[in-house]
């Protein structure tokens, strides 16, 4: 017999009688993939056929439970095509029904998308609804019977009724669902309602108290719906909350550029959930953050999660204030957090000890700036931590290093005033802008103003600011040699700040919105097709690696014959675009005793003599081309990777030079990165993508990161990767590590 359609599978599969799961195999082979079973109505379909007759289908009903079970269907398909039965003097009928909603009704799910959500949601109302009308059905039955001495039947039916009702009810998840779905259907509410009042009043007569008070207790859950969201918790007798320690964690760890507002929905959505008082509420945020600070690594994650507490928590909080009425209870609730957490002085003490200051003092300071604290309340909450603070703390601290947070708090202003620098003509005064770069280049001042920038939410901006300062510096007409020194130098530090950003927080803080006609800047588009990123692998072989080579001929004879790169009339961008195939022409020449290594010596010291970019853009296609390379054939392509990133010892170098190499090379990191590499991958025949460490702040040892595999096996791993009682903010990251380097396939088994 030949399928035309669903109700002659099902007759076929009937008049045949196959089993359950070959009646699937053969649905499966009739129907192939396409439209699901939910848009064939496979289980409207199912239950028409099973229902024809005065008493269900078995065979049919084994069907759709065989769907049931095997998802074959989804849920809310069944409690619609359940909902539209509605002769209800048919008791085989009713009770077959009753028992399918049974099989699933206390652990509803759905994992499509929010539509099908949503129309889970409306399933279920459905079916409340039909079971509040096959109850009173019932229910009328039973008086109806009673008055003709049989009534065993009736009761029978009510009882499966009432109980299938009280155990949907029963689930927390089915009554939030109920919620959503009456939001969403008013009218179909307001019918369930009436359904409810008319079942009451029949119900008010049973002689059967069991089936009363059942039924009472089912009418008293359906009224609970529409409050909730209102209903108030008894007192709470735990003061922890690791669901707000671990979203505050998280975000402090992976999301420091993240926007502030969808932080704070998500914890007021948690606080709503989990009914936390406010003074609680505020005091986990609170205690999340100094253990994050205690706990960040050294170096550029120390400098973000001081940021992040001091910058952006104290705005999150002045964005969760309008959530609550009137300022003047929110700032209560502020002080009340605040008294708590001076109680626990072991964690301040902690605190202060790593960040060799009075953490909570600068954090007071913050709070009271941002109005979330009264003077009064200032003045009382300082006094009671100076009086508990250790005094050996006081004494220990080194007045000759400026603490973090003092350093992170004066730095945003002044980021405010370098994006108003930066906004000036850059061609009437480049030597003071370049004054005001090779600052920003000294010390750790760069990734202090990074974090500033990225926890005010003005990071993009940032990056958008230099990307025009490169752009504008792609091109020199009629210069001097002075001012084509200018101009290298505004190239080379607004490039290397671009790709030490992009390494730091990500390549999306650089990327501009697509506007068709307008011209992508260079910048964006060599980190786009050139620059090594965590899960991305490059082509070496790529168009944008062959430019044209007329250029990379002159490119290769000034690198070759020169004493020194040239900076007059120089056009940077394109030597950034021309130096990967001007390094692929001097490494074959090298490989076939062309050159020698004295050539390649001077060679690598004419890349990076000048401008540090043409060094890290060479260093960006030389990891590419050595992941395209046997292991016995990487030799010398490592050792130009070494040459390029280690020192250069010349006194005829441009300006800030000794500032722009540490924001790249960082030696000798990289050397040991590649040799470290090396090492391992003639132990591997495979190289693993390594993760973007959070203490890295050097282009090339981000980019040579790429080449490293983990040194210690997989057992060593799994056994550092201990999962503790709490989250700590050191935790995210190996698990990425260990996710990134073993893949998920790796995970599920």
């Amino acid at each position: 017999m030949k399928v035309v359609n669903l109700k002659q599978a099902i007759l076929q599969a009937w008049k045949e009688r196959w089993s359950d799961y070959q009646w699937a195999i053969n649905m499966k082979k009739f129907f192939p993939k396409g439209a699901t079973w939910d848009i064939l109505n496979l289980a409207e379909a199912l239950l028409e056929q099973a229902m024809i007759g005065p008493s269900p289908n078995p065979l049919i009903l084994s069907y759709l439970k065989y769907a049931i079970s095997s998802q074959m269907v989804s849920y809310s398909s069944v409690l619609t095509a359940i909902s539209k039965f509605d002769d209800f003097s048919r008791d085989l009928c009713v009770q077959a029904l009753l028992d399918i909603m049974d099989m699933f009704c206390d652990r509803l799910s759905c994992h499509g998308k929010a539509e099908e959500c949503i129309g889970l949601c409306r399933a279920l109302l459905s079916a409340l609804h039909w079971l509040l009308r096959c109850t009173a059905a019932s229910a009328e039955r039973l008086q109806e019977g009673l008055e003709a001495g049989s009534a065993v039947t009736g009761e029978k039916q009510l009882a499966l009724c009432l109980q299938c009702l009280e155990k949907t009810l029963s689930s927390t998840k089915n009554r939030a669902l109920l919620h959503i779905a009456k939001l969403e259907e008013a009218s179909s509410w307001t019918a369930i309602e009436h359904c409810l009042l008319k079942l009451g009043e029949i119900l008010a007569n049973l002689s059967n108290p069991q089936l009363r008070s059942q039924a009472e207790h089912c009418g008293t859950l359906i009224r609970s719906i529409p409050t909730m969201l209102s209903v108030h918790s008894e007192q709470l007798h735990k003061t922890g909350f690791p669901t707000i320690h671990a979203l505050i964690l998280l975000e402090g760890t992976m999301n420091l550029t993240g926007e502030m507002q969808p932080l704070v929905e998500q914890l007021m959505m948690v606080k709503r959930m989990q009914h936390i008082p406010t003074p609680l509420f505020v005091l986990e945020i609170w205690k999340a953050c100094f253990v994050g600070l205690i706990e960040s690594p050294e170096g550029t994650q120390e400098l973000k999660w001081t940021a992040f507490t001091y910058l952006k928590i104290p705005q999150v909080l002045v964005k969760l204030k309008k959530y609550f009425h009137g300022d003047k209870d929110f700032t209560e609730d502020v002080n009340c957090a605040f008294e708590f957490l001076l109680k626990l002085t072991p964690l301040l003490d902690k605190a202060d000890q790593r960040c060799n200051c009075d953490c909570t003092n600068f954090l007071l300071q913050e709070c009271n700036k941002q109005g979330l604290l009264s003077e009064a309340s200032f003045a009382s909450l300082v006094s009671k931590r100076t009086a508990d603070r250790d005094p050996q703390l006081k004494s220990s601290e080194n007045a000759n290093i400026q603490p973090n947070p003092g350093l992170i708090l004066r730095a945003e202003p002044t980021v405010t005033n370098i994006l108003k620098t930066m906004d000036a003509d850059h061609s009437k005064s480049p030597e003071g802008l370049l004054g005001v770069l090779g600052h920003m280049l000294s010390g750790k001042s760069l990734d202090l103003l990074l974090a500033a920038a990225a926890a005010t939410g003005k990071l993009k901006s940032f990056a958008r600011k230099f990307i025009n300062l490169n752009e504008f510096t792609t091109h020199g007409s009629g210069e001097s040699t002075k001012t084509a020194s200018v101009r290298a130098l505004l190239f080379d530090i607004s490039f290397l700040m671009l790709c030490h950003v992009a390494q730091t927080y990500g390549s999306e803080v650089i990327l501009s919105e697509s506007s068709s006609g307008e011209e992508v800047p260079f910048f964006e588009t060599w980190m786009q097709t050139c620059m090594p990123e965590e899960g991305k692998i490059l082509n070496p072989d790529h168009p944008c690696f062959r430019p044209d080579s007329t250029k990379v001929e002159s490119l290769v004879a000034l690198l070759n014959n020169s004493s020194e790169m040239k900076l007059v009339q120089m056009k940077w961008h394109e030597a950034c675009l021309s130096i990967s195939a001007a390094i692929l022409e001097i490494l074959n020449a090298w490989e076939n005793g062309v050159l020698a290594f004295e050539s390649i010596q001077k060679i690598t010291d004419n890349i990076k003599g000048k401008v540090c970019s043409l060094a890290v853009c060479a260093v960006a296609w030389l990891v590419a081309h050595v992941r395209m390379l046997g292991l016995d054939e990487r030799e010398k392509s490592l050792q130009m990777i070494r040459q390029l990133a280690g020192p250069l010892y010349s006194e005829n170098t441009l300006q800030f030079y000794n500032e722009r190499s540490v924001t790249w090379p960082g030696p000798p990191g990289p050397c040991r990165c590649v040799v470290r590499s090396q090492h391992h991958q003639e132990q591997a025949a495979l190289p693993f993508p390594g993760s973007r460490s959070p203490t890295t702040s050097s282009s090339i040892q981000a980019l040579t990161a790429h080449l490293a595999v983990l040194p210690r096996p997989c057992p060593v791993r799994v056994a550092g990767l201990s999962f503790p009682s709490r989250l700590t903010a050191s935790l995210p990251y190996h698990s990425l590590t260990f996710f990134v380097t073993h893949s998920f396939n790796w995970h599920s088994r």
